[in-house]
């Protein structure tokens, strides 16, 4: 075997003194203690008559930073022990099972979920102050100032082993069916509902549930235009008509859904002259070749079975190899694989946006849509959603609310911390583990005063010290 050398008189052992691991988790705990989240969760979770040793918000915190990290399972809280001599006393096993089981009831639920809407208000009010601003959605180069992005999406948690709740799945798997509301926008999940295996793809209760309570997430003011995308699986009669009905006089919501194409939807299409499609366009504004768009709003024969305000924006592509099994009679005679997008965006456009009335713009801005397969879904599951730990139902939904927490302390140490650094602003979460998180630092005290020290070659330094600096320099909610 040839040797290059480098392992040289390398001797490895295992009793350093004063290291820490995983140091940008100071980061994602500074957050939530400036934002006042930290003690707004322990006022939630406070039950009259019982003083724990360690208090539950501080628990949840903590879990929820160690699920940044990378943590998929209770035991893996034993990361925050290595940093007990930064954070303070780290939760045992058993203390974080007791709080996600008191996290997990209803009523607890709604105590925290005021408390995430409180530190939420507050961190966009920062957040809108940095140099960089509120990051507005920007779609095919038109930026939607204003317009706050709500994608909603059902996803799979596969169960190892036989759990509370498990069931099998449309993808012939085993686990669990949550659906979720993602802000755009930021990558915050706003509410999950967590579901068996067998939920429904489209059920109407669920999606009402998920959308009521993602928008009570939102701070009022936030609140005034909002803009909903839901995929063709998620679509049906019910939402579309409880979306309509969302708009009031001081609040505009529009939408964008999926649409399940019947043969009279065929006669539609059909119907169009040649002229009529368009090139479709990409998300940076340009032409796309082979992909066209057209409205078939005038020619919907269904449409009189539907509430009124809506329109039918029709796509068409070349199909490739993966669509051939599943082509209509139709699109196998034309050559061309359709799809259609409903919506309530009315001729006019969206309000200061030009340009957003034509139907290639409502295309791309639903196909954008796909976009939370990975800002939100794989987000989500990289933040300790790709398992569930627990056998039991109520502890697995209180651990749902930690993988949440966890994903909002991200976008906020993200956005405040990081505003001026487009690269780590828009970072996905293994990225900000590798180049911050994951930081190895050494701590060390003097004079009552301890200092966390970085390596001074580290690439991303100045990065972590200007998060730290910032966080720290956060105002206090009122």
């Amino acid at each position: 075997m040839k040797l290059n050398g480098w392992d040289r008189a390398l001797k490895v052992t295992a009793d350093g003194k004063g290291l820490v691991g995983h140091a940008g988790a100071v980061l994602l705990r500074k957050a939530a203690d400036q934002l006042g989240f930290t003690a707004g969760l322990s006022a939630a979770l406070r039950r009259k008559g019982s003083s724990p040793l360690l208090d539950r918000g501080t628990v949840l915190v903590s879990l929820a930073v160690a699920v940044a990290l990378g943590a998929t399972s209770m035991s893996d809280i034993a990361l925050l022990a290595h940093l007990s001599p930064v954070l303070g006393p780290a939760p045992s096993g058993p203390t974080v099972r007791r709080a996600l089981d008191l996290a997990g009831t209803p009523r607890m639920l709604d105590r925290i979920a005021r408390a995430r809407a409180k530190a939420r208000e507050h961190a966009w009010n920062l957040i809108e102050k940095t140099p960089a601003g509120f990051p507005w959605l920007a779609v095919a180069g038109k930026t939607l100032t204003g317009w706050l992005v709500i994608d909603m999406d059902a996803t799979l948690v596969t169960a190892s082993s036989d759990k509370e709740g498990a069931a099998p799945t449309w993808k012939m798997g085993y686990g669990f069916h949550p659906l979720a509301a993602w802000c755009a926008n930021t990558r915050e999940c706003l509410h999950m509902l967590l579901r068996p295996g067998n939920a429904g793809s489209n059920t109407f209760t669920d999606h009402e549930e998920v959308l009521t309570a993602a928008l009570r997430q939102v701070p009022a003011r936030f609140r005034r235009k909002i803009l909903v995308r839901v995929d063709g699986a998620g679509a049906s009669h019910d939402l579309i008509g409880h979306l309509l009905s969302l708009s009031t006089p001081r609040k505009k919501v529009l939408f964008t859904c999926g649409w399940t194409i019947m043969p009279a939807d065929e006669d539609a299409i059909r119907q169009l002259p040649a002229e009529a499609w368009k090139p479709g366009i990409t998300q940076d504004g340009r032409a796309e070749q082979d992909k066209e768009t057209a409205e078939i709003t005038g020619l919907m024969t269904r449409a009189g079975n539907w509430p009124g305000g809506l329109r039918w924006i029709a796509r068409r592509v070349k199909p490739s190899r993966r669509h051939l099994r599943n082509l209509t009679d139709y699109e196998k005679k034309t050559g061309w694989k359709y799809s259609i997008t409903c919506t309530n965006v009315p001729g006019s456009g969206i309000a200061g946006v030009p340009g957003s009335h034509h139907p290639q713009y409502i295309d791309v801005l639903h196909r954008e849509h796909a976009a939370v397969e990975t800002a939100g879904v794989r987000t989500a599951k990289s933040m300790g959603l790709r398992n569930l730990p627990s056998k039991t139902w109520q502890v697995n939904v209180g651990w749902v609310i930690a993988a949440n927490i966890a994903a909002d302390l991200a976008a906020w140490t993200r956005l405040l911390g990081h505003a001026d650094d487009k690269e780590l602003r828009d970072a996905a979460p293994d990225t900000l583990r590798y180049r911050i998180w994951h930081l190895p630092a050494r701590l060390a005290s003097h004079a009552r005063q301890r200092t966390l020290a970085i390596s001074a070659d580290w690439p991303w330094k100045e990065a972590f010290l200007t998060c730290w600096h910032r966080l720290c320099a956060l105002t206090a909610p009122a």
